[in-house]
């Protein structure tokens, strides 16, 4: 089992199936709560 962590904000973004257990930090794309947050100001 894996976890994909947006790189900005520490947030969970999507989990995924595999062998080991992984997190991965998605850089260079901002997640939905990134974005809402951005929109607000």
């Amino acid at each position: 089992m894996g976890t994909i962590i947006c790189q900005s904000c520490n947030k969970t973004i999507d989990v995924f199936e595999g062998e080991k257990v992984t997190t991965l930090y998605a850089k260079g794309s901002s997640c939905e709560h990134c974005k809402t947050t951005q929109a607000k100001k």
